[in-house]
C-alpha cells in the first residue's frame, strides 16, 4: 500500500452521520471503510484536517474520529480507536449488503 494507509479499505455503501464539536449533524454516505478510518461524501463539507468529529455508521457508534483530508466533497477520517474486528466485519458484510463467499 503505497498511499501510507495502515489498513486496506473496503468499498462499502452505507449511510451514517457525523457531529462536529459545535453540535452540527450531517447525514452522509460512507464510501470506504477500514478498521482505522473511512471516507465519506459531504458535498458542502467545511471540515478541515485536524477537526474532531463523532461518526455513526448506520446505528453503530458513535466513533470519535479526526479529519485527515478533504477533497472535492470527499472527507477522509481516522478513528481515534481502531474498530473491533467483528464490528468491522459486521459493517462490511451485513450493513453494506456485500455477499462474501
Amino acid at each position: 500500500m503505497g498511499d501510507g494507509r495502515k489498513d486496506s479499505r473496503q468499498p462499502i455503501e452505507v449511510w451514517g452521520h457525523y457531529r462536529t464539536s459545535s453540535g452540527g449533524k450531517r447525514d452522509v454516505p460512507i464510501k470506504d471503510l477500514s478498521e482505522t478510518g473511512c471516507r465519506f461524501y459531504d458535498k458542502f463539507s467545511s471540515l478541515m484536517p485536524g477537526a474532531e468529529i463523532t461518526l455513526r455508521i448506520e446505528t453503530l457508534g458513535p466513533f470519535p474520529a479526526t479529519v485527515r483530508w478533504q477533497d472535492g466533497g470527499y472527507v477522509g477520517v481516522e478513528f481515534q480507536h481502531r474498530l473491533y474486528g467483528p464490528m468491522f466485519d459486521h459493517i462490511v458484510q451485513r450493513l453494506s449488503g456485500a455477499s462474501r463467499l
